[in-house]
Parts: C-alpha cells; structure tokens; sequence
C-alpha cells in the first residue's frame, strides 16, 4: 500500500508492523522522521536489534541477504535499516528486494529509505514492496502547502498562530523545510507550549521571535514566474540579490528555461505533440503542468521575445550593454509571470 507521509504515524499505530518498508522522497527532514517513527514503533514492538546498510554504488547485495538469512544471537527480531540514497538499487539489488518481499524471514522488518524518488524510479521491486508492505512517497512541501504544513506541526506543539502570523512564518522559512522545522521547536520552548492550554501567536510576536531563514534558489524564481505568481517572484529575486546572487548566475539556467519554452511554444502552434516534446526536452513531469499554463499564457511570438530579452539582460550584467541588469531581470520575470504587464523591455 502507498501512503502519505503525513498519515504514516498513524498507519503505524493502528496495525502489525509489515515485512517491509520503503520510504523514499526529496525532503530529507519528512523522511528523517517518518523512519524515525518506524525505528521507534519497531523498538515498542521488540525489535530490540537494528543492523545499518549503506547501499551505495558498490554495495555488496550478498551482505544484505546473508545478514537477513543469519540467526541472531541476541534478539528474536530484527530490523535492517537499508540506506538506499540514490532510490535505484540496480538489477541485483531489486532482485533481492523481490526474492526477500516473495519469502520474508520470520520476526523481520526491512526498513529502505531513499532521498530521491520519482516515477521513473519505480519497479518491480517497489511493486513487490506495495503489495507485501507500505511505501511512504515524500513530496516536496509546496509553497501552497507550506502554510498547512507548519499549521500542523505547530498544533502538535501546542501552538497556534493566527493567519497573518502563519503566512509571516510561511515567508520566513520557504525553502528550508529544516529551518521550519527548526523555528516551530523554538518557539514551543520559548513560550513553554506543551504543558499547559493552547498558546495564541500574533504576527507582532511571530516577528519579534522567528528569524528570516528563507533558502531561495533559482529553480524557485523560475517556478513563481512560470506559475503567474508576480509578488513572489519579486520578493525570490529581491532575497537572492540580498543572499549576494548575481546576475550572470542567474541568467544561464533562466535563459536555458526560456529558449526550453520558446522551442515548446513553437511545437504548440504548429499543431505537434506537446507531452512528446517536454519529455524530450527532459522537462519533469511535476513541472510539465506549470510549464503549460506558461505556454497558454504568452504566444509564440512572445516567447521568441523572452528569450532574446534574456540575452539582452545578460550582456547588460556583464556590463557590455548599458542598463540597469536587476531591474531588466526584474521586468523580464514580471513580464513572464503576468501577460497583462506593459514594461517588458528593459530601458
């Protein structure tokens, strides 16, 4: 059975532990404590023996299997605690996951955990994993999501903040799910939530006591500009360039995106097939539906323009054209996140 990450505990804590687990995903800190969880229920339960395997590139599988076939001289149940970072374990290794979801040993729990997961990484041995367990699939907290997420987690602390507080922390830690993580235990321990009645946050509060720990990154701008988002996408270019971002840094991914767009505006108008060419252009398919309401949003001519504004930004940042670089950065995305701004071009 697949499962989201946020009702694993709960799953856990209503049933017998099955066989095996796999909990995969690009959010280290989710899984982190989904395993923990795991780890936790299995000790509640007697599995008082854990054995750890880093399956990197040159992982043995025979260890694995030869560990699980072993009798343990100390404990009648066991958890392996498979590292599997990369989420592929390889022909030999998907192998012996089948071989041990077709005969489990006795008293034994596999535990694999994965920090990068996509469809593409699925197979017969995730199939064989579903059927006999559970798979826990992460998926990055979206930006939409965020407010919710921390909603959540500050509840389960015995907090709560008020909507204007929330989106102020929401703003404060987009980006690094870790730093939300982190800020939601600090303000539990400085109001001392937990032992007493729920505790109120005000924006004034949340103010004084949460730092601005925003991880913005350039894949971020590019995603709040496709996706319409006009105010977000100035406040991600205004933090980079208070991070110390520069221009030509910026501009080689963005131009990269934007002749991407331009080359998939042309095969829309011509009448070809759209979900071909994003998966020969190795657009990812979280991304694709974004990347189509971009498209219906400007014309092929229009994009054509975006992309020879970007080389125009470019050679302004290297100081080859006269202008102001962040500002023209700024109208370009600004242009590209809402059709109806008139200032596209650069002064």
């Amino acid at each position: 059975m697949e499962l989201r990450a946020d009702r694993f505990e709960r799953q856990l804590a209503g049933e017998p532990l099955r066989p095996v687990y796999l909990i995969a995903g690009d959010e280290p800190l989710v899984v982190q404590e989904c395993a923990d969880a795991l780890r936790a229920r299995a000790r509640e339960q007697g599995y008082s023996e854990r054995e750890v395997f880093d399956a990197g590139a040159d992982f043995d599988w025979n260890t694995l299997s030869m560990g699980m076939a072993s009798l343990s001289l100390f404990a009648s149940r066991r958890l392996f605690d498979l590292r599997l970072p990369t989420g592929k374990p390889g022909r030999e290794g998907g192998e012996a996951i089948r071989a041990y979801c077709e005969n489990p040993p006795p008293d034994t729990v596999l535990m694999i955990t994965a920090l990068e997961w996509s469809k593409q990484h699925a197979g017969k041995w995730s199939e064989a994993i579903t059927k006999l367990g559970h798979q826990v699939t992460v998926w990055p907290v979206r930006v939409n999501e965020l407010p919710d997420w921390l909603e959540r987690r500050l509840r389960s602390r015995g907090l709560v903040a008020e909507p204007a507080a929330l989106q102020l922390l929401a703003e404060r830690v987009e980006g690094n799910l870790l730093a939300a993580a982190q800020e939601v235990e600090k303000l539990a321990l400085l109001l001392r939530a937990g032992s007493g009645p729920t505790i109120a946050i005000d924006e004034a509060s949340m103010a004084a006591l949460v730092a601005d720990s925003s991880r913005y990154d350039v894949f971020q701008l590019i995603e709040a500009a496709l996706g319409g988002d006009v105010e977000r996408t100035r406040r991600l270019l205004h933090a980079l360039r208070a991070e110390g971002a520069q221009v030509p840094g910026l501009m080689a991914l963005i131009a990269m995106e934007l002749v991407r767009l331009s080359a998939l505006a042309q095969t829309s108008a011509v009448g070809g097939d759209l979900a071909q060419a994003m998966r020969e252009m190795r657009v990812w398919e979280n991304r694709q539906a974004a990347y189509r309401r971009a498209l219906q949003r400007h014309s092929r001519e229009r994009w054509f323009e975006f992309a020879g504004e970007a080389g125009r930004v470019d050679l302004m940042s290297k100081g080859r054209l006269p202008g102001d670089a962040w500002l023209a950065l700024e109208r370009l995305l600004a242009a590209i996140a809402d059709a109806r701004v008139v200032r596209l071009l650069a002064s």
